[in-house]
């Protein structure tokens, strides 16, 4: 376990149903083998229902709904994909200001694979690069943001990556743009 992150606080954003598992457990295992404290967030109280791909999986606990936290208690902000997940959290205005603080701070965000969806809603990916899953590239484009066919891209702490197979360096960059703290170019 490294140290990079020790004294750190990270929240991981979801919809209770819909969260694709490996995109959920991969980053928060990074996150906490770097020392980092991670809080599971979403909407509604009690568990967060996983899925490999259609098939459930998994169940969580929930350790705060979007309505107890406090975006300035965390040092940054992991949305993971899965389709039903970043579907359901941009239709919850509650979830979409809880990402846009993130924005307003500086602070650093994270998204996987369908998980831009959120912040197309939130309105911070105007004159962004980004990547994500491919089917989401219109949308991007048509929020203003190019959209790059890449394994990760980070753009002033917005931490990109198209799916699954990318999570490893997703993992690493997540963790290295939480490390170097706020950064000037990502206030929407």
């Amino acid at each position: 376990m490294s140290d990079e992150l020790r004294g750190s606080r990270v929240a991981v954003l979801t919809a209770n149903e819909g969260v694709e598992r490996i995109e959920l457990a991969s980053p928060v295992e990074a996150l906490r083998a770097a020392g980092a404290e991670v809080d599971l967030i979403a909407p509604d109280e009690g568990e967060i229902q996983t899925f490999d791909h259609l098939d459930k999986a998994d169940t969580v606990a929930v350790d705060r709904t979007v309505a107890e936290a406090d975006p300035g208690g965390y040092a940054g902000l992991v949305l993971p994909g899965g389709v039903a997940n970043p579907d359901d959290l941009r239709t919850r205005p509650d979830a979409v200001g809880f990402v846009r603080a993130f924005f307003a701070a500086g602070k650093p965000v994270a998204a996987i694979c369908h998980a831009p969806w959120t912040l197309v809603e939130a309105g911070v990916v105007d004159g962004r690069t980004v990547t994500s899953w491919p089917s989401l590239r219109t949308d991007l484009e048509n929020a203003g943001a190019h959209w790059v066919d890449e394994r990760v891209h980070v753009d002033q702490g917005l931490v990109t990556s198209r799916g699954p197979d990318d999570l490893e360096a997703f993992n690493a960059k997540l963790i290295e743009e939480i490390a170097e703290g706020t950064h000037a170019g990502q206030t929407a």
